[in-house]
């Protein structure tokens, strides 16, 4: 236990990790804040977000007439792996002039702990393939830091319209991906951990 001065009270309250986190459901200003457990319930029944269990999954992102937006935020997707929580945002938005589409997962909890995962993304079509790896951002984190630190898998609109196939005029992107627990061995080496496969329709 731990015993500060009333007039570090505020600084202490900035950076304690005991304090509770903002609800990370992206598209709207929502004031709720709590731990981890009571934000996972929150968003089950107040946002209406999915909860799978598993550490891979496999998404399916479509829009009619993705020409006609700049910007839009699809439905959040909370996971449970490996006893945690992670949140997968997907949304559009311009980088520059460009139109773009992003996809990065958060780790409900701390940043020491967001460390000690990895994840990748994957999207395809046509014999090609885009993916990114990295480490979860903490939640502490809010979706617009992470998103305008471009710290995620970025679809050009182009790109991610080839992605779809047909004629190219509406978006189907399917994007997969996979959690794993990184593991420090002796000598500093860095292994991984992978639960059993398991997948789940967008």
């Amino acid at each position: 236990m731990e015993v500060h001065h009333y007039k570090n009270k505020l600084k202490h309250e900035e950076f304690c990790r005991f304090r509770p986190y903002n609800c990370p459901y992206a598209g709207s200003e929502c004031l709720v804040i709590g731990d981890v457990p009571m934000l996972v319930s929150h968003l089950i029944n107040d946002h209406k977000v999915d909860l799978h269990e598993g550490c891979t999954f496999n998404h399916r992102y479509v829009k009619s007439n993705p020409h006609q937006m700049e910007s839009a935020t699809w439905m959040l997707t909370v996971f449970k792996c490996f006893g945690q929580h992670f949140c997968l945002h997907f949304e559009a938005f311009l980088l520059g002039m460009a139109p773009v589409y992003m996809a990065f997962l958060r780790f409900m909890g701390e940043e020491s702990e967001a460390q000690g995962f990895g994840y990748s993304l994957e999207v395809g079509g046509e014999g090609r393939k885009l993916t990114w790896q990295g480490t979860p951002r903490s939640i502490r984190d809010s979706h617009r830091m992470v998103r305008d630190s471009y710290d995620g898998l970025i679809i050009h609109r182009k790109m991610a319209l080839f992605f779809s196939g047909g004629n190219r005029q509406e978006l189907k992107l399917r994007i997969t991906g996979r959690i794993w627990k990184e593991e420090c061995q002796p000598g500093g080496v860095r292994s991984f951990v992978v639960n059993p496969p398991s997948s789940h329709p967008g």
